[in-house]
């Protein structure tokens, strides 16, 4: 059962996140900001991380950047979800190396099938 951290500071978007996910296999792992997603980073195994951007402590940029840096996790998707839609933006997330960007509000088909690819690789 592949592992997913999902990083969001709103509860409002980590339960949407979960409804879509939460009957697809997936076991689910909840940060609520950047120190939180990195410490559970560091104690587990992840297939798959989701990450907002705009988050306390460290931000998804930051954490994205560390992630793909660390010889241990560089392997492991990163999925930024934010409400940042700019082109800027976009292009800032995948220098952090970001695999996708996705931006708020979003369709559940489109998280479904950003997962499923993300999974795959």
């Amino acid at each position: 059962m592949p592992k997913i951290l999902i990083a969001e500071d709103s509860m409002t978007d980590s339960k949407y996140i979960e409804s879509i996910l939460e009957d697809k296999g997936y076991e689910l792992y909840f940060a609520k900001d950047g120190e939180e997603a990195e410490n559970l980073i560091n104690s587990n195994n992840f297939d798959l991380i989701l990450l907002d951007v705009v988050m306390p402590k460290k931000n998804g940029f930051q954490l994205c950047r560390e992630i793909k840096k660390d010889e241990k996790t560089k392997h492991i998707p990163v999925v930024l979800i934010t409400s940042k839609r700019e082109e800027a933006d976009k292009y800032w997330g995948k220098m952090q190396g970001a695999d996708e960007y996705i931006t708020k509000p979003f369709e559940p088909i489109d998280l479904l099938a950003v997962v499923k690819k993300c999974l795959k690789k």
